[in-house]
This record gives structure tokens, sequence and C-alpha cells, in this order.
């Protein structure tokens, strides 16, 4: 026991369990919050509202939530991840025959004060419930084809609901990152070879198909397929989103613009500036140094959460910790491909930094459990 240790012990139960947060976590969060206030208020052409002001109090909000969740034994999270699992599908549910509709999708239930977001709350409900599963599931069956067809039902329910508010985005989301916390949990990497298999035949049939007669897809699909693979092709259609993505990106340099000097932000042609496509705003006014340092802040949450959960010696905390990071990695490496046409605009947001009540929450939730995880390990 190290003289830290020892004398920590001697501190009150609460304000011991305050010091056992793991803070570099806590700091680098904060950060990239930050971040997110700065270019807000940025996009806003220097003003704290609309975006930059509720959003400072939506993280004070959940700053308090996570800390609240963090001081709960792990025990307890453990124990409902079931009943918070069920919860979240339910609210799917509700969405789908009551939910209200914003951009042309029913993702949302307004609740007066603010609207939730179900698929949100889902992305860390399904890792709880997996972690538990896999806690409670004799590792010698991991692998066997009843107990791997639970958890993919799991999976499955949530991502049906989700594509039909339609979330394509999120859905992918729930799918991965399911797909990692069985594979950390120790399932056969041959029933993932066997999926992938089965998505690059299902894409080479897709592509083969077009223009026979059994073609797959709609011609409309296919155009939106030639849009992602050359967005000039219509540059004021469906290619105009990310071809202006692409020239806020460009035009930062190495250094950027300047603070407030995005002229592709600042005389609106980039779409969505304050959700979906903040970071080329980023990109655009600090450059290439800009957007490397928040990516390589984000790298370093993620190896701070590796390193929390290879300190644990219970497999829930261990599984959560890892499926929490894994999600979060999900949530800004497909932002980030997105913007810079790697991968389909499919709506996800910049977590932390992008504008938005329910994704922030819910990932300030998922750190606060990260922080159960890591106060309450064994000593």
């Amino acid at each position: 026991m190290s003289y830290l240790e020892y004398n920590v012990k001697h501190v009150p139960t609460g304000l011991r369990k305050v010091l056992y947060l793991n803070w570099p976590i806590l700091l680098l969060v904060s950060a990239v919050a930050g971040v997110g206030f700065l270019m807000l208020y940025s996009v806003a052409g220097g003003s704290f509202r609309p975006w930059s002001e509720p959003q400072m109090k939506r993280y004070a909000m959940g700053l308090s939530v996570m800390v609240f969740v963090a001081m709960v034994p792990i025990w307890f999270w453990r124990s409902v991840s079931g009943f918070a699992y069920l919860v979240s599908l339910i609210l799917l549910v509700t969405v789908e025959v009551m939910g209200s509709v914003g951009m042309g999708a029913q993702r949302w239930i307004d609740l007066g004060f603010m609207r939730l977001q179900p698929s949100e709350l889902m992305k860390i409900t399904l890792v709880m419930c997996l972690a538990a599963y896999y806690d409670w599931l004799p590792t010698h069956k991991t692998s066997r084809p009843l107990w791997v067809a639970l958890p993919v039902i799991l999976i499955l329910l949530p991502t049906f609901l989700v594509l039909k508010q339609p979330d394509l985005g999120t859905s992918i989301l729930l799918m991965t990152g399911g797909a990692i916390v069985m594979f950390l949990a120790g399932v056969h990497w041959g029933y993932f070879a066997a999926v992938i298999g089965l998505g690059v035949g299902l894409v080479t049939a897709v592509f083969q198909s077009r223009h026979t007669e059994w073609q797959l897809l709609n011609n409309y699909q296919y155009r939106r397929i030639d849009t992602f693979l050359d967005p000039s092709s219509d540059p004021l259609g469906a290619g105009y989103h990310i071809t202006q993505s692409k020239i806020a990106l460009g035009s930062g340099g190495w250094t950027g613009r300047g603070f407030m000097q995005g002229t592709q932000s600042r005389l609106n042609f980039l779409p969505e500036k304050h959700t979906d496509f903040i970071f080329t705003t980023l990109a655009e006014e600090f450059g290439y140094i800009g957007a490397v340092s928040l990516l390589s802040i984000y790298g370093l949450i993620i190896l701070f959460c590796i390193a929390a959960a290879l300190a644990n010696k219970d497999r829930f905390s261990s599984l959560l910790t890892l499926g929490i990071a894994s999600a979060f990695f999900l949530f800004f490496a497909v932002n980030m491909s997105m913007v810079m046409g790697l991968a389909p605009v499919v709506g996800v947001p910049l977590p932390l930094v992008s504008y938005g009540g329910s994704a922030m929450l819910v990932l300030m939730v998922g750190f606060g459990l990260i922080q159960s995880a890591h106060v309450h390990r064994p000593r």
C-alpha cells in the first residue's frame, strides 16, 4: 500500500470517493467540452446565444449527473442493467407511436422542458446490459450458439427500431458497439468473420445487380452511392454538404484562418455548422494543428479508459468501461470520417462538441459509469 493510499483510507467515505475519481478522464472530458463552447460561440458570430450558453448549462448539469453516478456503487448499476435496457426499449417503441418529428425523422419524446432522444440512451444501456450478461455467463459458454444468439437479439431489437425512425447512423453505432462488447467478452472470432463475409458478399451483390432484372436497390439509392463516391457529380444537390465541408477543411491549412474568421461557417455555406459539421469549422479556424489537437485529447480519453479497465479485476466493470470507451471512439471516428468524405453523411454528432442535449447528458452518464467502476474497484 502506497503512502497516498494509506492516507486516503483515513479520509471520510464520501470525500474518499471524490479523491478516487479518475481525474485525468474528468479533466480531459472538460477540455473537450470547453472546445465545444468555444466553437459554438464562434459559429454564432461571437455570441453565447443561441448555442454556447445552453450547452454550458447542459454540461454543468451533465457534470453533476456524472459525479452522482460515480458515487453510486458499481454493483447497483450491474443489478439495474437489464431494467435500464428494457426502459430504453420501451422508450424507443414510444417514439414509434407518439414521438416528435424533426427534420423529417421521428426520434424524440417531448417532455416539455426538453426533448429526449431514446436512441442516445440506448447506446449506453445496451452496453450495460451486454456487460451484465457476460458477467453472469460462465466463460466456457461464451461462444456456444445459443448463448451467442441471445445478445444478438438484444442488439438487433433496438437497431431495428432506430432504423425505422429513420436513423441510419445511430443504428450502425448500436450494432458496431454491441459487436465490440461481444468480441471483448471472448466470443469466437469465427462469428465475426462470418458476418463480415456476408456483408462483403451483400455489398458485392448490390453493385453487381445494378441495371439488371434482379436489381437489389432503387435507382435513387444507387444515385446516393454515386454521390458519396463522387460528391462533385451533384455539387448543388446530394453532394452539397460534403463538398462545402471539404472546402472548409482544406481552406484551414496548417494553422487555420483564425478564431471566428472561417468564411464557410460565417457566410453560412457550411450546413449544420453547430451540430454534425462543427469539426470542419474547427479545422477551418484552427487548421491541421487544431484538428489534430482535438483528436489527441479524444485519444487520451480512450487510453485512460483502457488503462482503468485493465486495472479493474471485476469483469462487469472492465467490460462496461471498454464498451463505453468503444462507443465513444465510434462517435468521434464516424463523425470525423463523415465530414472528411471518408464515410457517408449519416448524422452522427461530434461528442461533447456538437450542440445537443440528449447526446451530452447520456454521454456524461456513460462517463459516470466509468468513474463508478473506477471508484469502487477492489483495492
